[in-house]
């Protein structure tokens, strides 16, 4: 049987399909539309090329987006300040932190000043803990775009061996603790884990999230896996060799087509969440493979 190919664009385009039902009803309440924020700092044109998709996304689906460009000489005082603006504008629901930012910029301290309700990127140290615990709060938006994709496609995760390779603040490291909460047993390695090639061939399911292309060789994968790559690189590559390794796995993310368009319309349905809070709409929200309470907005 030829394997499954987890189809993240066809998906991804069914989900902006539903939000846009669901624009049309916060504009009926409240006589607004969604508004996300985006801050890009300093002119990298991959930076600058990743916003402008994210606004051309916000207008499929009938939100609107709300540009905050800032020289590469902001310090970190300025971008904080920024984003307490945005913090207190009651019309604004998410807030987008375009990484990366400037060196000389404490990147970490910006992404913290983003109030919790408004932190639809899932960026947020305070965020993670509670998206780790089990509680209420906006996952990161490539691994809960990740889970989508496994739910959607009925991905088995409970007891099944996962090894996410890469440790990234805001993919690899989420990407663990919501396998984890999905009842998956769970290996997190990197480039420096000794025998790696080994820990993956013990792997039903293979995350590649360590930013290198083809650094997850086919021969590491054994028969029979479910390999996801979040990679994406010039030439259309990502972290594994899928070229050689997809043929012989049970289900695979495409490169591209598979977990990109996820993050982008988890982005925004996680701003429509926000948004919805915001005006009293009360659902349930379901994000990175588990249905949990909205986020309180914070007055």
């Amino acid at each position: 049987m030829p394997p499954l190919i987890l189809d993240g664009t066809s998906l991804a385009k069914s989900i902006e399909g539903s939000l846009k039902l669901r624009v049309e009803a916060i504009a009926k309440r409240s006589g607004a539309l969604p508004i996300l924020a985006t801050i890009l700092v300093g002119g990298d044109p991959a930076s600058a090329t990743y916003v402008k998709m994210k606004g051309n996304a916000c207008a499929r689906v009938g939100m609107a987006s709300k540009k905050v460009e800032l020289p590469d000489s902001t310090t970190t005082a300025e971008l904080l300040a920024a984003i307490d603006r945005l913090n207190a504008d009651p019309n604004v629901h998410g807030i987008l932190l375009q990484h990366p930012v400037p060196k000389h910029i404490d990147e970490r301290q910006c992404f913290d000043r983003i109030a919790l309700a408004k932190d639809v990127d899932g960026v947020t140290c305070l965020g993670f803990g509670r998206m780790a615990m089990g509680e209420a709060a906006y996952g990161s938006a490539t691994p809960a775009g990740i889970m989508t994709i496994l739910d959607h496609y009925k991905i088995s995760l409970a007891g099944a061996h996962a090894v996410v390779v890469g440790r990234s603040p805001i993919l690899g490291k989420p990407m663990a603790m919501m396998l984890l909460n999905k009842h998956a047993t769970v290996t997190i390695c990197h480039s420096r884990t000794k025998d790696l090639a080994d820990i993956v061939r013990t792997a039903d399911v293979v995350v590649g999230a360590v930013g290198k292309p083809k650094f997850i060789r086919a021969d590491w994968i054994k028969p029979g896996a479910v390999i996801v790559d979040a990679g994406y690189h010039p030439g259309k590559m990502g972290d594994v060799d899928l070229e050689a390794a997809a043929p012989t796995s049970c289900a695979y993310t495409p490169v591209p087509g598979g977990v990109g368009p996820m993050t982008i319309v988890t982005l925004m349905r996680q701003t429509v969440e926000a948004a919805e809070a915001a005006c009293g709409i009360q659902k349930e929200k379901t994000h990175h493979g588990g249905t949990e309470k909205k986020l309180k907005v914070q007055s």
